[in-house]
């Protein structure tokens, strides 16, 4: 969980409690793979993707293929993929597409509700709103066409380098305007100046990325440094994305 601040708040989630993670910056942690535990179904079955077992994956409405590309939502047709009356719930609710600055500028979609907990979970420094549509198919075929004039990745390592370019925002927002889609162009929203900037709880960035995968090393100890995106930053430059991880069940100790 997150809460923007004059610096993004850090909650970690542990069963009936959480961690704010910003109080532990400078401490000891260590992490212990326990097992796993699917989000959908609960079950102690291997994760196969997303937080999720392979079963689920391919069955639950929850990881339609609409929900990395939003422009294959068919719900404003009343056409479902997977659960017709989820896919309205989320489908059809006001989306924006934005422009965030991360490691470089990259064009994006959420949910109206999602900001500015999207912004957060990338990693941006700067964020601007671009369009706000009534739902998730408009949102996704305006990203298409944006996204043949700037980027639609981050570079996740020098976004947690914090190697970030000098982009005005606002000027690359207005060159995107004439790409907009026909069915789109009346929800173009107006700007006056307005960036959302966020500032991340870092004492120390890392110079090189090294990676925490628990299938790989089952217990890891190391100082926390700082916390950007979804990842955990480590005194030896050990990163840890914990979205990543979801559906892991770990024990945490904290020492001094």
């Amino acid at each position: 969980m997150t809460e923007l601040n004059d610096t993004v708040n850090y909650y970690l989630e542990v069963e009936n409690d959480f961690l704010n993670l910003n109080q532990l910056l400078g401490r000891e942690m260590e992490i212990r793979f326990e097992g796993y535990q699917c989000l959908c179904c609960g079950m102690e079955k291997k994760i196969f993707r997303q937080g999720f077992c392979y079963e689920c994956f391919y069955e639950s409405a929850h990881v339609g293929d609409w929900i990395m590309k939003p422009e294959l939502s068919t719900a404003h047709l009343g056409i479902g993929d997977r659960d017709l009356a989820y896919e309205e719930k989320v489908q059809l609710k006001p989306h924006i597409v934005y422009l965030a600055l991360s490691s470089n500028v990259k064009v994006g979609v959420t949910r109206k509700t999602q900001i500015p907990t999207r912004w957060i979970d990338q990693g941006a420094s700067k964020a601007i709103e671009i369009v706000e549509v009534p739902n998730r198919y408009l949102a996704g075929i305006t990203e298409v066409a944006l996204k043949d004039h700037v980027a639609d990745k981050t570079s996740w390592q020098k976004m947690l380098k914090n190697e970030i370019g000098e982009i005005d925002l606002i000027e690359e927002r207005e060159k995107l305007k004439q790409y907009i889609p026909k069915e789109a162009e009346p929800y173009f929203l107006p700007n006056n100046g307005k960036i959302t900037t966020i500032e991340y709880p870092v004492i120390k960035y890392p110079t090189k990325i090294k990676t925490l995968n628990l299938d790989n090393t089952p217990v890891f100890n190391g100082r926390l440094m700082g916390v950007k995106g979804q990842y955990l930053l480590f005194e030896d430059n050990t990163v840890f994305n914990v979205r990543n991880s979801e559906g892991y069940k770990v024990g945490i100790v904290i020492g001094g």
